[in-house]
């Protein structure tokens, strides 16, 4: 018992009473079919059932937390999840702060920082005493001691006094809101419509009469005097237009000409909706002219330690972050000064075990809201590592999403290194290098939803492939792999020219039209600035990131599908996303049982009151307040999670309540809307995309990041599109098992050739052999990166031996 995980009895979900013994203190790998019930296992049975036994450990009502389906569970550890899903969204949550890096490099800048004196600017050594101030040796001028907390931008000692630590700074964008060649009567303020437009010229006009000013609503704006001009602006009570007039009391009323200014109401009305104003697009964030984006205040900024300043290493790499390091630690040791030692060894450490999971181009100042969700999941994997905690069971949620396959080793060395502290890490995973590193294989299946939920195999990957039931084995046993269609292409092409994003460097790459082309490289090498933030943002007369795109004129339409969450609120669901729920709510409305209640469509809504539960208004679950620990969402008490009134439940569609219909998964509800084509469409796209298995109401802030893009892709293929289109997809098979990604492979082809053009930025190996044309960017990430290496057919890049990605391509070809 001391070495297992004894599960009896799970019927969670989909899985059908499993009852399984998962060794202990080894490194675990749970895979199979996307919704074949891996994640019901680690995360919903596992995670919530050490949760609930923590409660009761502590004296707290386990009640509040519900029971898994499961018979019983035994042998448990401590748990710690580490999934893809990013709570954190503060922008003043940075890499360093996350990983306490940046705490590190306060303490070394405190104790051994240099600054230049206030008055005369010759260098002052470290102090001796922190405590004490601090005298120049030149002028003799006392300068107060720099605290820890004064290296930090999160506190009023330390923060920029312009951008409070933001390093960013909000502004109006004044091009867009006003056309200085036209006049007020020809649209000059670009938001005003008609009616408002009228009505403020008129105050406009009455404010100039007022004054004696030559405003009139057909004079252009270009023609305006200053005081004209601060008038529009800033409106009559402002500073900025009163110093023209100072010994003139402002008008009291809108008759006489009290106008409060288009800016001054700008920014009234963004402060008062918390930035959700509607001209909040007008507002753009640019960085901060004191500090130039640097954070600190110029004092502290300027401190210098073996000479860089703390703001330089935190916009250089943590690759950079490393040599300097190096460079501290021989300058001090020459010195003889041991005072740093601990802390520059434990940051050193620190350092490279981040570079060894590959994300070594990461600087310290990237804000964590936009890490994607396997950098987040491998950067909290790094800093676990340095607690030390031995006797825990570690939950991992595809940690190699987003991961080059020259990093997968770095990343299975830090989980053995958990496993080899006293820990079992158990890792749900579909990467075939990772399943032959572990110990021992847990593989589910045989397929997504109610046709899953089984132990197919148990073992070593040697042992899986001999299992005749284990599809994961089978899968890896066999020889063929995805068959290219080597396409032409139509001899067209659409090349980006010189790009300069980012850190791509004076990137020209070209995209064959009608082909299936992979844009690939390691973390960080540029593979999404070049599609992304270049291809994707430009329009025939405007280019991002590059002097010019040549070619863009031959497609009719660019569709970008990236990873970025579909909505941050609860409610939405795949049903309310996908457009398909609206349908089924008329199709409950007009059963005669529901026009007997005097229920319409309104009734079936959980968004809205009427029929939906009041106690949890309609979320079917409630918060529990964990005092310290964060709030647990638990089942609502009233409707016990089917969000409904019992009327509203009491009416039945082929047997089905609407709650057992959003429980119910997309591929089990295809047979129940037999003749009803586009509804069946939409359904059928779904289980192509792959999300079959997901229920109609699975909230999508539950979704990984390659499902929401897979939904993402099915909502645009829904719409009918005519002409060429231009797909942009980022890691489509991020979350896919091997056997899915055909499936997805088949839908690509599909779209090739029926005339568009697919890119995609990938890592999955076998996807990439699997393409047309390949533009493989590099060599490294960060400032290592922002090249093309290598552009071509796979077999191209194969054969470029300076290709990180070539050299994972020869066993596909």
């Amino acid at each position: 018992m001391k070495d297992m995980i004894r599960i009896r009895g799970a019927r969670e979900n989909n899985l059908k009473n499993v009852s399984l013994d998962i060794p202990k203190h080894q490194f675990v790998v749970v895979t199979g079919p996307s919704g074949s019930g891996k994640s019901t296992l680690a995360l919903d049975l596992l995670q919530r059932e050490c949760q609930r036994q923590y409660m009761e450990s502590n004296g707290e009502s386990g009640e509040s937390l519900e029971k898994p389906a499961v018979d019983s569970i035994d042998g448990l550890s401590p748990s710690i999840a580490v999934n893809q899903h990013r709570t954190n969204r503060n922008p003043r949550s940075t890499v360093g702060t996350v990983t306490d890096m940046y705490t590190y490099l306060r303490l070394i800048f405190q104790k051994k920082g240099e600054r230049r004196c206030l008055d005369c600017q010759t260098l002052i050594p470290p102090p001796v005493d922190e405590q004490e101030a601090i005298h120049c040796p030149a002028c003799a001028r006392v300068h107060e001691p720099l605290t820890k907390a004064a290296f930090s931008f999160n506190t009023p000692s330390g923060a920029c006094p312009s951008c409070s630590g933001l390093g960013t700074v909000t502004d109006i964008n004044k091009e867009a809101v006003f056309q200085m060649d036209k006049s007020l009567e020809e649209g000059a303020v670009t938001f005003w419509y008609d009616s408002v437009r009228q009505y403020y010229t008129a105050i406009l006009e009455a404010a100039g009469r007022y004054y004696e000013l030559d405003i009139r609503g057909n004079k252009a704006l270009n023609a305006y005097s200053e005081a004209e001009l601060d008038l529009l602006f800033h409106g009559v009570e402002s500073d900025a237009f009163t110093r023209h007039f100072p010994h003139t009391k402002p008008p009291k009323t809108v008759s006489k000409g009290k106008f409060e200014g288009v800016l001054t109401g700008m920014w009234r009305r963004y402060q008062e909706k918390n930035g959700q104003s509607g001209e909040a697009a007008y507002f753009i964030l640019q960085e901060c002219p004191s500090c130039k984006g640097e954070r600190l205040k110029k004092e502290t900024r300027e401190v210098t330690v073996c000479s860089r300043t703390l703001p330089s290493i935190c916009k250089s790499s943590i690759h950079d972050l490393h040599e300097w390091i190096g460079d501290v630690q021989r300058f001090y040791k020459q010195a003889g000064d041991s005072l740093l030692h601990t802390v520059l060894h434990d940051l050193s450490v620190k350092v490279e075990r981040i570079i060894r999971i590959g994300l070594g181009y990461l600087s310290l100042d990237r804000n964590s809201v936009t890490l994607s969700g396997g950098e987040a999941q491998r950067l909290r994997l790094a800093s676990i590592l340095g607690s030390g905690l031995t006797g825990v069971l570690y939950l991992l949620d595809e940690p190699t999403a987003g991961l080059h396959p020259k990093d997968t080793d770095g990343l299975v060395d830090i989980m053995k290194q958990l496993r080899d502290l006293g820990n079992t890490v158990l890792v749900i995973e579909h990467d075939a290098r990772v399943i032959a590193e572990a110990d021992h294989v847990i593989d589910v299946g045989p397929a997504a939803g109610r046709f899953g939920g089984e132990i197919v195999g148990q073992g070593t990957l040697a042992e899986l492939m001999n299992q005749q039931a284990s599809i994961t084995g089978a899968y890896l046993k066999r020889e063929r792999r995805l068959q290219g269609a080597k396409r032409p292409g139509n001899g067209k092409t659409i090349t980006i020219h010189k790009a300069n994003k980012h850190n791509l460097k004076d990137v020209t790459a070209s995209f064959p039209l009608q082909t299936l082309t992979a844009v690939t490289g390691v973390s960080g090498s540029g593979k999404s600035s070049l599609v992304f933030d270049v291809l994707a943002e430009a329009t025939p007369s405007h280019f991002e990131g590059c002097p010019h795109i040549s070619g863009l004129e031959q497609v009719d339409a660019i569709i970008r599908v990236d990873q970025a969450p579909l909505s941050r609120m609860q409610r939405s669901n795949v049903a309310t996303y996908m457009d398909l729920f609206a349908y089924l709510r008329k199709r409950f409305a007009a059963l005669p049982a529901a026009k007997e209640r005097g229920l319409n469509a309104k009734s079936f809504s959980f968004n809205t009151p009427g029929g939906r539960c009041d106690r949890c208004e309609g979320l079917g679950q409630v918060a529990v307040d964990m005092h310290f620990l964060s709030h647990l969402q638990v089942e609502c008490p009233v409707c016990h999670g089917k969000r409904f009134k019992k009327d509203v439940l009491a009416v039945t569609f082929s047997g089905y309540t609407i709650a057992d219909m959003l429980n119910l998964r997309i591929e089990e509800s295809l047979a129940l809307f037999d003749g009803q084509k586009k509804l069946t469409a939409l359904l059928q796209l779904l289980c192509e995309v792959g999300l079959g298995y997901l229920q109609w109401g699975q909230p999508v802030t539950t979704l990984s990041g390659g499902e929401a893009q897979r939904l993402k892709l099915a909502k645009e293929l829904a719409k009918q599109t005519t002409g060429h289109t231009l797909y942009l997809l980022d890691e489509p098979t991020t979350g896919l098992h091997p056997s899915d990604i055909e499936n997805l492979f088949v839908l690509l082809g599909k779209l090739v050739d029926a005339g568009n053009t697919v890119v995609v930025v990938e890592h999955t190996t076998e996807l990439i052999a699997a393409s047309d044309w390949v533009i493989d960017m590099g060599p490294g990430g960060g400032d290592a990166g922002g090249k093309v290496v290598a552009m071509g057919k796979p077999q191209d890049i194969a054969r470029e031996k300076s290709s990180f990605t070539g050299a994972f391509l020869a066993p596909y070809l």
